[in-house]
């Protein structure tokens, strides 16, 4: 065995914040080049751990819930979705942004009303994704939708989906071999059936 220049942590293993963290970059000064919707792309003057100035290039976005609903009988829904900026429709779970004020589950049951016209009595916080963390500070909660009631859709003005039922360990067979990529949704559908393996112990 190759003896390894580099240090194994041992359980606990902590979180990476740290106080007085000596990798932090100070910033000095913060200006918005692009005032979007509900995103702004902003540049930061930075003084890098070593004394250097650089600057940073970011995304701010107020961040998101996603929900996986989980029905009796397996299936989880899926929505098929053009996303503009990929150029291509993608398999994804329901989610949206928070609106201001919103807590993450509020926006999770709203999303899911409006995009798939599904209520769920039963919800659980499976984790948060920070899915862009090199550009945008953007955060999605993840959540499990259970015991659904299905209703009427109410989507937005512009906003054009296709909803389906899907079995769970088909999804998880789309998520291996590459037909679903939304990272949000391949978290999500892995999480949940790491928990239905707990489940069933």
């Amino acid at each position: 065995m190759i003896e390894s220049r580099f240090k194994t942590l041992q359980e606990p293993i902590p979180y990476a914040e740290r106080e007085a963290d000596p990798l932090e970059e100070h910033t000095r000064s913060t200006s918005v080049l692009l005032d979007g919707k509900f995103i702004q792309v902003c540049r930061d003057e930075v003084t890098l751990p070593d004394g250097r100035e650089s600057f940073r290039v970011y995304l701010t976005h107020p961040g998101a819930a996603a929900m996986i609903a989980f029905y009796e009988d397996g299936t989880i829904l899926l929505e098929r979705q053009w996303r503009h900026p990929v150029r291509q429709s993608f398999w994804e779970i329901p989610a949206g942004k928070l609106d201001p004020n919103e807590s993450e589950l509020d926006c999770a049951k709203r999303e899911l009303a409006e995009e798939c016209g599904v209520s769920a009595k039963c919800w659980t916080r499976l984790g948060v994704i920070r899915n862009a963390i090199g550009y945008s500070s953007e955060h999605i909660a993840i959540y499990l939708a259970e015991e659904l009631e299905e209703g009427e859709q109410h989507l937005d003005p512009g906003e054009f989906l296709e909803v389906y039922r899907v079995p769970l360990e088909s999804a998880v067979a789309m998520a291996r071999d590459g037909r679903i990529t939304d990272v949000k949704t391949i978290t999500a559908i892995f999480w949940l059936n790491e928990l239905l393996k707990v489940r069933k112990l």
